[in-house]
């Protein structure tokens, strides 16, 4: 039986409940989220959201800052665009009830790398969690917003779905398990929009959520929209390095506090390393620092640096970042007085499912905003906190498309098909296939990546994607199987555009091209 809506939108986080509220007043909007509603990425932002809000600073040096990141690779127009909606989206968020930190009656700006302004509003260390949470109050409180909870989303629904055969590539909502009743449901409408987030689950070490497997990016791949520029993985350079914890972010700012990256031990322990590497020492962006870890990390063999910020006053650092002072008190380190043990880990997926300045992807009636998507404004590495402004500007911007281009009403659509599958009786496959992946993309497709690491991988992945297929085809799906399948076919997407690009750019290097082309193109693949 399928579920009727204006508009299904596939992700619960800043980007889907934009477009949510702004298509609310006009359409019947249904919400999917994986797991719970607040399980996504932004929830977990800490740094804050960029914004020309400061006197002295202009439209014109974001732009310069985010192009800069950004190696060239940006769409300029995109980049505009963007910037120049930043204050109108922190106004709207500050309707909304986020409550930023205010001194002397404005906003607080901090900095962060990249950046030759403050110009990053904020809440404590935790704004993704406090945006997330006004979005999702005024959400719950919109009658038009349907919020659907533990629906793993498994293929988008096209004319090759429908009753009546069509192949003309239209998408007309999405098929998902709902993880309660355990059946697959078909959601229908004429519009669909993924805001499902990025792919950082495909490495062994990410600041990512754990349902970060790139289903946005899988699902539309396979329906047939063209994915771009899926080398260029962001890899965040301060994760903490911590046995116990995984996936626990020291934010940027800390740096931008004035927190310095030191050897740990051995002869040179307490050296400052990052002025070797660059100018900017330590906001420097983002892929220099990580590659200056990595570098320090594989010359002296080391499992970690340190980042200590233990030289400012006590109240300065537990003002500034109390979620961090206070979580690191719990494993035995006082970062008042101690240095923080981090490493390097995958933190954003630059590239993703190709978009235009509307959100709309290559596929009639499907549109994708935030992580999952290939605007144009990151180019080959993100400016720091440029990403939650992504997904308020593109959620808007596709709302605002679909409201004025009403669609047709969707054809009939055939039901999920469960009548050749069994229960599965061999769920270790699933785990096993899981970790493999990530650990063979982190060694052979990391921050440092060579020919011959990419080709092996390429390997594992054609292995990896047989027994998958053959898997699925012979099994009820899980939701473990949903994303096992989805992280397989984005691997092959990073792997595929690594391999492509002979040069080094950004977030991609490599030791068999070394040197930056005097031309910055966009990898696309075609399906």
């Amino acid at each position: 039986m399928a579920e009727d809506y204006d508009v299904i939108i596939v992700g619960s986080g800043a980007a889907g409940l934009t477009a949510a509220l702004n298509l609310a007043p006009h359409k019947r909007v249904a919400v999917l989220a994986k797991g719970g509603l607040s399980e996504g990425a932004t929830g977990w932002a800490q740094g804050g959201i960029a914004a020309v809000l400061e006197p002295g600073d202009t439209f014109e040096s974001h732009i310069e800052d985010t192009m800069i990141a950004g190696g060239g690779l940006n769409d300029r127009a995109i980049v505009e665009f963007v910037v120049e909606n930043a204050p109108r989206a922190i106004a709207r968020l500050e309707q909304l009830g986020v409550p930023f930190n205010v001194e002397n009656d404005v906003l607080h700006l901090t900095r962060e790398g990249g950046h030759s302004h403050r110009r990053i509003v904020h809440v404590d260390d935790a704004t993704g969690w406090a945006v997330q949470q006004a979005l999702e109050r005024a959400a719950v409180a919109h009658p038009n917003i349907t919020l659907i909870p533990d629906m793993a989303a498994i293929d988008l629904i096209t004319g090759r779905n429908a009753e009546r055969y069509s192949g003309d590539g239209h998408v007309w909502g999405v098929y998902a398990l709902n993880r309660k009743t355990g059946h697959v449901d078909a959601l229908v409408a004429p519009a669909t929009i993924l805001a499902t987030g990025g792919a950082g689950r495909t490495y062994l070490y990410s600041t990512a959520p754990r349902g970060a497997t790139g289903d946005g990016i899988a699902m539309a791949w396979r329906a047939g929209a063209r994915v771009s520029n899926m080398e260029f993985m962001q890899f965040h350079p301060t994760c903490l390095y911590n046995l116990e914890v995984k996936n626990f972010l020291i934010t940027e700012a800390v740096r931008g506090e004035g927190g310095r990256l030191l050897i740990p031990s051995g002869p040179e322990a307490g050296r400052r390393f990052m002025p070797d590497f660059d100018e900017r020492a330590e906001l420097a962006p983002r892929d220099i620092v990580a590659r200056a870890i990595d570098h320090e990390i594989k010359r002296l063999g080391l499992d970690y640096v340190h980042l200590d910020i233990s030289h400012m006053p006590p109240e300065f650092v537990i003002h500034h970042f109390p979620t961090i002072h206070a979580k690191l008190l719990t494993l035995g380190i006082d970062i008042t007085t101690q240095p923080i043990p981090v490493v390097p880990a995958q933190h954003y997926t630059c590239g993703g499912v190709l978009i235009d300045r509307d959100g709309r992807t290559d596929l009639p009636g499907l549109y994708a905003a935030g992580e999952v998507s290939q605007s144009g404004l990151h180019g080959a590495n993100r400016l720091a906190s440029n990403s939650l402004l992504e997904c308020f500007v593109f959620g808007e911007a596709a709302a605002k498309h679909i409201l004025a281009n009403p669609g047709t009403a969707p054809p009939p659509v055939r039901a999920w098909d469960e009548s050749r599958v069994t229960d599965s009786d061999e769920e270790v496959i699933v785990q096993h296939n899981w970790r493999e992946i990530r650990r063979f993309m982190w060694d052979y497709v990391g921050i440092v990546r060579t020919t011959k690491r990419l080709e092996r991988a390429t390997h594992r992945i054609a292995l990896l994607r047989s027994e998958v297929a053959e898997y699925y085809g012979h099994f009820r799906v899980t939701p473990d199987l949903i994303e096992l399948r989805n992280l397989v076919e984005v691997a092959s997407l990073i792997v595929r555009s690594a391999l492509s690009r002979h040069e080094s750019r950004g977030l991609h290097y490599t030791t068999d091209y070394p040197e930056t082309l005097p031309v910055a193109v966009d990898t696309i693949l075609e399906p």
